[in-house]
This record gives C-alpha cells, structure tokens and sequence, in this order.
C-alpha cells in the first residue's frame, strides 16, 4: 500500500528571513573574532610599550692585549750633591735653584789663596831644579873631558912602553893609570848627579802639575747637563773639601739630570716572562692627563724572594721638562696579545670561574636569554669569548640582576664609551 505524502508550498518570504539570520550569525561571529585579534593585538603592543629598557652592545671581533699597570715615582737619571774638592771660599757664584746647566759649565769660583802661593813655591822648585840639572850637565862634560885627557895620555905612555921600555919609567905609566881611572869614575859620578838632578826636576814639576790640578778644583763644573735642584751655600760660605767620609760636609748644591727620568717598577713573578729589555710601554701620567714612550733598559734579572718581585727600570725621555721628578706615573706593562677574536665588554660578563662565565643576550624577538660562555685572554676593558656567542650577537651591558630569562625588553644598542 502506498503512502501519499503532501509537501506544503514553500513561502518564498520564510526562506529570505532564514538567509537573514544566518547571515547575521556569521557577521556577528566575525566581529567577535576581529575584537578578539584586536585586543590581543594591543595587549602585545602595549606590552612591549611598556618592556624595560636595556643596554646592550654587539659582540665584535677585534684584537686585544692583556697588560699589567704598575704604579711608580719619576726619578732623575742621574742625582748628584756637588762637593769642593779643596777647601776654599765661595768668590763667585753662578747657579741659583732651578739653573739649567750644560756638562762644563761654572758653577762656583773658590778664593783659595794659600794654593796660589804653593803654586808660587812650585814653579820656584821647578827653576831650581832645573838650574841644578844645568850644572849637572856641565859637570858631567868637565869630567869627560879630563877623562879623555887622563886616558890619552895613559894610552899613550903605554904604547911607549911597549915599544921602548926604556924611556919611560913604570912610575909614570902607573901615574898615568891612577888618573885615568880617577876620571873615569869622575864621568860615573857626574852622570849620576845628573840623573839625581832630573829626578828632582821630575818631582818638582809633579809637585807643581799636583798643586795646578788641586787649583784647578777653585773652579767647581758641573759633570754633566742637568737642573740645580737644591742650593746649600751661597756667595762668601766657606766650602769644606769633600774628600772625607763625613756626611755633615757641606754641598754646593744638588745637580739632577732630568732630560732622561727613570721609572723603578716592582714586576710581579707571574709577569717576569713577558719583560723584555729594550720594549716600549706606555707611561701614563694622571697628574698632567698625558701618556709617554717610555723604554725598559735593565733589570735585576733576579726575583726578590721577599716581596716576589723584579727590580725593573723604564727609561723615559724628557727633553722639554714636561716631566719633574717625583710626580706618579703608571707603566702599562703588555703581557699577551691575540688578534681577531671575540669579545664583549667585562661588564657585561658575569664570571663563575677562571675561564667561564654566563651573558644575558637578547634575541630576535626582544626576549632575554641566559648564555654559558667560555672567557680567554682578559684586558682591561674587553674580554675574549672563545665560545657562547657568535659575532653579532646582543649582550646586556651593565646591570644584569634585574632581568630574567624570557623577559621581553627594549634594547638600545651603546659603546661602552658612552655606556652609563
């Protein structure tokens, strides 16, 4: 049997108000989920709005060099007090403090007059002397000549007697003999004289070179170029002569050569390696905001055993007295170097051991990021990243305990120059 079933005419106006409603359902779903994107949206935007500011600086590459600063006290090259060497009283003064003099130069003039008398007394000697060896001389020639007529004639009595023993008598050769020798001896003794009167002549004129050279002495030069640092007596002071031992003798004045200054530095053990003689350091003088060429030229080449350092010594030219002893100085003393290697700002590094330590680098997303690094060479500024970080990257500088891992940030890129 089969069923008929009716279907009831559709109403053209029922199927336009269905088509409404949906419509407007999925109208009103889609601004729902456009209001949702919004807010999400301005939440993100207002969130890094209000991210922390931070400092960070790029990591480079670019050499570096490890150095020791030593503190030290400029120091003339060479210091000296000037003594007289004969005593003697100050005639003429040319030097004051602070006087510049040249290697040479006149610093004083003595008044010793009892020298000069001595000098007087000398050059008497020495005419003496010489007036004795004159007559030396014309002794010595007398007794020549008596002795070649003494052995003349003995020669010749001789001869006679050999020939014709019977014209002359034996008492005359023997005669003739005795005065021959007489006047040989005489030539002797006249020679003798002689040389005893050369030999005064001698001491006579070393007497009177010894007194010229003590005179020589009233006039005090200076040893070598320098600066009058310090006066000890003036115009008419009795000068005591500086040959003894006694520390109370009383100086012209006290002569330094600052035209060259020298810096004594303590080098520590673990630094001995690296000095080198005739190396170049920088010498940095705080006091005049300058820095130097200074040159190391000697050390001890020995540790001292007390303090566990090397006597060292930096010499550092000063030709225009920029430079007055007794001002501080500090040697920049280069240990290691190394070229083209990684490296970020000490202050942005956080060491947890000799050679590690951990950075806070920011990614691309502005979020913080706790990176485990492994240090090498350190320098007074940088330090060298061997492994953690790849050039380019972003690292906190500064402050670092007030940020976390996945915290969102707003980075400004600094110098460590201009870092705050």
């Amino acid at each position: 049997m089969r069923r008929h079933f009716v279907v009831p005419p559709v109403n053209p106006d029922q199927f336009v108000i269905s088509e409404r409603r949906v419509w407007g359902a999925a109208i009103a779903i889609a601004t729902l989920l456009c209001a949702g994107c919004g807010a999400k949206q301005e939440t993100a935007a207002e969130e890094a709005a209000n991210a922390p500011r931070v400092a960070v600086v790029r990591v480079a590459r670019h050499d570096m060099s490890s150095q020791l600063e030593i503190a030290s006290e400029f120091e003339p090259f060479q210091e000296i007090n000037v003594y007289a060497k004969v005593s003697g009283y100050i005639r003429k003064l040319n030097i004051d403090w602070g006087t510049h003099v040249s290697k040479g130069q006149v610093l004083a003039a003595l008044e010793i007059p009892e020298l000069q008398q001595q000098l007087t007394l000398d050059e008497a000697g020495v005419r003496r002397s010489e007036q004795g060896v004159s007559q030396a001389q014309q002794e010595l020639e007398r007794a020549k000549s008596t002795y070649t007529v003494a052995h003349l004639t003995y020669t010749r009595l001789a001869n006679v007697q050999k020939t014709r023993p019977e014209l002359v008598a034996q008492q005359e050769i023997d005669v003739a003999q005795g005065k021959d020798q007489e006047a040989s001896a005489g030539v002797s003794g006249a020679q003798d004289a002689l040389a005893a009167s050369q030999q005064q002549l001698e001491e006579s004129k070393a007497a009177m070179e010894k007194d010229r050279a003590m005179f020589a002495y009233s006039q005090i030069t200076a040893p070598f170029d320098g600066v009058v640092t310090e006066m000890d007596a003036f115009t008419g002071s009795l000068l005591p002569a500086g040959t003894s031992s006694n520390k109370g003798d009383e100086a012209l004045c006290k002569l330094s050569q600052n035209d060259l200054l020298r810096l004594v530095i303590p080098v520590p053990e673990r630094a001995v390696p690296d000095v080198h003689d005739g190396e170049t350091v920088v010498v940095n003088v705080s006091g005049l905001n300058q820095k130097f060429d200074g040159r190391i030229v000697r050390f001890s080449d020995q540790i001292d055993p007390q303090t566990r350092t090397m006597h060292t010594e930096v010499n550092v030219p000063n030709p225009k007295f920029v430079l007055v002893p007794g001002m501080y100085a500090t040697v920049e003393l280069p240990l290691h170097t190394v070229h083209n290697v990684l490296a970020v700002p000490v202050q942005a590094v956080q060491a947890s051991g000799e050679d590690h330590g951990t950075v806070l680098v920011v990614n691309s997303t502005n979020r913080i990021e706790n990176r485990d690094v492994t240090l090498g060479l350190q320098g007074a500024r940088d330090v060298e990243v061997v492994s953690g970080l790849q050039e380019g990257d972003r690292v906190v500088f500064g402050e670092q305990a007030q940020f976390k891992a996945g915290e969102l940030v707003n980075p400004t890129v600094v110098t460590p120059s201009n870092a705050s």
